[in-house]
């Protein structure tokens, strides 16, 4: 039987990073972890076509079955003018490729409408919800995330079916999709080889990953964990960048005045597995997420993981069973949570264990990448 052919067209972004000259493509962290999957499957045969500024040099293979595109796209052919020359650009490379399908990773960018627009059968995969999160921020007309809301609205329409990795998100889609399939991100295989060992003879370290911005909502966890620090040791690690706003400042006061808060700056995924093979529990205190890969990541680990019950977090912890729940609205709860992690231990470790079993189950990339197969087969069936 001949290999399904498979285009996925992502984002490299190894043209942001100043100096870059790897010729290694950064696909960011959900489609990496979908082609390790990809790489066990000998019946997918996979091209990866992504759009670029600049000509950049590039392996032509990923993994013996994976092959690499980097189409050099001009500026004009940009968001300003709805992704048109990124649009031209892919479609002429896909059909040189010819594969059976064609699936778009994400609507931040050019990804979903040049899918859209391939000529081929096509999926889109949602990762952030821009229509939401436009209006979580109050987004100003003409701003990118308001222009990346309204591409998002006019390109679900128009693909042959969205693959959504969480039930938030299918609830936000499902009066724009001709049809939907629910399946969450794959998790990079190497977080699976994590052993979490927090040391005993140094105080308990909680980790909290993202950007410090409202929408994460540190400070709010920092203020919840006052009465707490008074008659307890522990630390809590910050990682990600620094909003430059008035959130941003604000969070810098707030962790000027208290030892037990940490900010480390923006880490690697294999700075975050060293910084989780120490943590006590990992924190998500967020507002609104989809598929928080720093949660998965954690479960992965065999980490424990509190985090805030919106948007798509409930499909991942289940409150007790793999993880504990909070209400980022009552913020005394990240701070129950919290006590319960340092002060039961046991509970904490059988936590820990139901959440790595569970996570090899249903995000292993193998796992992952098979199911996205199921998925293209029905799309290509019907």
């Amino acid at each position: 039987m001949n290999a399904m052919r498979i285009a996925i067209l992502t984002t490299d972004t190894r043209e942001e990073i100043s100096g870059c000259t790897d010729s290694q493509p950064r696909l960011g962290l959900a489609p990496e972890a979908l082609l390790q999957g990809f790489a066990r499957l000998p019946e997918a045969e996979v091209h990866v076509v992504s759009c670029l500024k600049e000509p950049v040099r590039s392996v032509e293979k990923i993994a013996p079955n994976i092959f690499y595109h980097g189409v050099a796209v001009p500026r004009l052919g940009w968001l300003r003018t709805g992704y048109q020359g990124c649009i031209r650009a892919v479609r002429e490379k896909l059909k040189a490729i010819q594969p059976d399908i064609v699936h778009g990773q994400g609507t931040e960018r050019d990804c979903a409408i040049s899918a859209v627009f391939s000529g081929f059968p096509n999926v889109v995969t949602v990762h952030g919800n821009m229509r939401l999160i436009a209006a979580v921020n109050q987004a100003r007309p003409f701003s990118y995330l308001w222009l990346a809301a309204k591409l998002e609205g006019f390109t679900l329409p128009r693909t042959d079916g969205v693959v959504c990795i969480s039930h938030y998100t299918q609830a936000a889609v499902a009066k724009l999709a001709r049809k939907t399939w629910i399946l969450p991100n794959a998790v990079d295989a190497n977080f699976f080889d994590v052993q979490a060992a927090p040391p005993l003879d140094a105080p308990p370290i909680g980790l909290c990953v993202g950007t410090i911005c409202a929408r994460k909502n540190q400070n709010d966890f920092i203020r919840a964990l006052d009465p707490l620090a008074i008659h307890k040791k522990f630390k809590i690690l910050f990682a990600g960048g620094l909003d430059k706003g008035i959130y941003g400042a604000e969070f810098q006061r707030l962790i000027s005045t208290r030892p037990w808060c940490e900010h480390i700056g923006y880490i690697n995924r294999e700075q975050l597995r060293t910084q989780l093979k120490s943590a006590t529990f990992l924190a998500l205190p967020t507002r609104e997420d989809n598929c928080p890969m720093v949660v998965l990541e954690a479960m992965a680990a065999g980490v424990p993981v509190l985090a805030s019950a919106v948007g798509g977090v409930p499909d991942l912890v289940a409150h007790e069973v793999n993880g504990l729940l909070c209400k980022p609205e009552q913020p005394e709860t990240f701070r129950t949570a919290t006590t319960r992690f340092l002060d039961d231990r046991a509970f904490a470790n059988h936590i820990a264990a139901t959440a790595g079993a569970q996570a090899r189950q249903r995000f292993h990339p193998q796992v992952i990448a098979q199911k996205h197969l199921e998925i293209y087969r029905d799309v290509l069936g019907g």
